[in-house]
């Protein structure tokens, strides 16, 4: 159940219109970093969590619903730099404050005719933000990810925010305008108090490595394969210790040649036998172990949601 409080989370602010600037700002209204695309993934993520892992359905609950009222702010701030664009653009073009920004009626046709201000704000949106992007281009479900395992879901969504953080970054080079600039950075730091709020959610579930539930194949784990041209380049993503199971990394220099000497990697190394044992035994506690995470908090009778 929602309940809509009038007031923004953060109160936006304009000095003065820039349809330029709303047209970019788009991007997080409409955009596939956006903010209507983040809350409809949380959205999504949630409703499998619930049962399982109620705790993360409460988080992912919260965290979906503020990306709702930071789509309100951003479209607010769209709404807001297009102040003119409207009846005021279309009555009165040359005394519109838009206009005087515009600097006046050759610029206005020049700026529809070089395609800077998206002209959906003019023949379709009449003056207010579209759920599109930057470019015109319609949101899209697909710009959502949810796979059905809270450690995927988990890691996806400190992927998005990380994208989300990166977007309001750049923003912030196209506006001098200290009002907007200041909303900007607020739903910036907000992408990143979400990150650390996944990470510690992704922590408390045990283990969530590697995603999913079955275990990697122990003899193609630890292979480094050297497969381009020029300066070999070593650091600790291809030698010494794998940094999450602190196996070793093996360097495959001459990948031509290993592949022919194993024959396609078809040849079973014997002192990866006991491992590759150990390693299907682990799929099937943890095939059990993840199975009945969700089957035992499923009620029986008629269902509830409340």
């Amino acid at each position: 159940m929602f309940h809509h409080i009038k007031e923004l989370q953060f109160n936006a602010r304009v000095s003065k219109p820039d349809p330029r600037f709303a047209t970019i700002l788009l991007e997080q209204f409409g955009g596939a970093n956006g903010e209507l695309a983040a809350s409809m993934q949380y959205f999504q993520q949630a409703f499998g969590a619930k049962m399982p892992h109620p705790d993360k359905y409460d988080m992912l609950m919260d965290i979906a619903t503020e990306e709702l009222s930071h789509l309100e702010i951003v479209g607010a701030t769209i709404q807001m730099l297009l102040k003119g664009v409207s009846g005021d653009l279309k009555n009165a073009s040359e005394e519109s404050e838009i206009m005087q920004v515009m600097e006046g009626s050759a610029a206005k046709e020049t700026l529809i005719h070089e395609g800077i201000t998206n002209p959906q704000f003019y023949i379709i949106s009449g003056g207010g933000p579209a759920l599109v992007n930057s470019q015109g281009i319609p949101w899209c479900a697909s710009y959502t990810n949810s796979n059905g395992d809270l450690t995927v879901d988990l890691r996806t969504n400190i992927a998005s925010e990380s994208r989300a953080k990166l977007v309001y970054e750049h923003l912030l080079k196209f506006t001098d305008d200290f009002y907007v600039k200041e909303s900007l950075r607020f739903l910036m730091t907000r992408e990143i108090a979400h990150f650390e709020m996944f990470q510690a959610a992704l922590e408390t579930i045990q283990p969530n490595y590697p995603p999913g539930v079955l275990q990697a194949d122990p003899r193609f784990t630890t292979q480094y394969f050297n497969l381009s041209n020029g300066q070999n380049v070593r650091g600790p993503w291809n030698e010494g210790d794998m940094p999450i199971t602190g196996k070793k990394w093996e360097y495959i220099e001459d990948p031509i040649a290993h592949i022919k000497e194993t024959d396609g990697l078809e040849i079973e190394r014997k002192s990866m036998k006991n491992e590759l044992e150990q390693s299907h035994l682990l799929d099937s506690e943890l095939s059990k172990l993840k199975s009945e995470e969700v089957t035992k908090t499923e009620p029986t009778g008629v269902c509830q949601w409340n």
